[in-house]
């Protein structure tokens, strides 16, 4: 690897828009760390793109461990000692799974379980990574959130999603507002309804186009965009 080529991680890389994010950022000259809890179907996605002739490792990562995502900034700094672009995108829709849709009667474990991941986990794996960031004053955090979170148009169902990508969203606040000053963007992204194992077959957009907004915010320039909600790379409302 030369000193000078950049290093993205992608959570949840093994499938739908992670593993298509992997490929785009990696096509774009990055070294892409695509993680994925389950090791075995990482290397096999990170196998994939290798054989596309593109620079992808694969690391195993439990978002909502603490140890795992401090293990994953450890395995970082030993090899590459910085890391340039960080994408949240390991998330998980289970409301329909547990048995209700509604908030008249969802389980509150339904919300705990989702809230775990796809707020806590982004948390967990940012502050793990932002002090590499810190030290070259370069980073971008892109973290996957979706409309179903935006309080402008909040509709009723999927409760645990929802409430997850709101929350998701006032965290990507947070964190940029704490790093004003600094050289590190952070920025939420509604990818659009894509056909990806959680979309469906039926959703409009293709992996590609989903994540042509996400690999955008992951590769700004040094004047770019900071605690903004983007879609079609527009901003949209909260």
């Amino acid at each position: 690897m030369s000193t000078n080529q950049k290093i993205a991680v992608v959570t949840g890389g093994n499938r739908g828009l992670g593993f298509e994010a992997s490929r785009q950022l990696a096509k774009q000259g990055y070294k892409v760390i695509l993680t994925s809890r389950e090791e075995a179907k990482g290397q096999a996605a990170a196998q994939k793109l290798q054989a596309e002739g593109l620079d992808v490792i694969a690391y195993p990562l439990d978002v909502s461990s603490n140890e795992s995502s401090q293990s994953l900034a450890e395995f970082i700094r030993q090899q590459f000692g910085k890391v340039d672009a960080l994408v949240n995108n390991a998330g998980i829709y289970i409301d329909t799974e547990a048995g209700s849709n509604s908030i008249l009667n969802t389980k509150i474990d339904t919300l705990q379980t989702t809230i775990d991941t796809n707020v806590f986990g982004v948390v967990r794996v940012t502050q793990a990574l932002i002090p590499l960031m810190k030290e070259r004053n370069y980073g971008r955090i892109v973290n996957v959130s979706s409309g179903m979170g935006q309080l402008t148009d909040m509709e009723g169902g999927s409760p645990g999603y929802r409430i997850s990508k709101t929350a998701l969203n006032a965290v990507t606040r947070i964190f940029a507002s704490e790093l004003v000053g600094t050289n590190i963007l952070v920025n939420s992204v509604c990818p659009g309804w894509v056909k990806t194992d959680m979309g469906g077959a039926n959703a409009p957009r293709t992996p590609e186009q989903g994540v042509d907004t996400i690999v955008w915010l992951a590769t700004l320039p040094d004047d770019g965009e900071t605690g903004g909600f983007f879609r079609d790379r527009q901003p949209i409302a909260w």
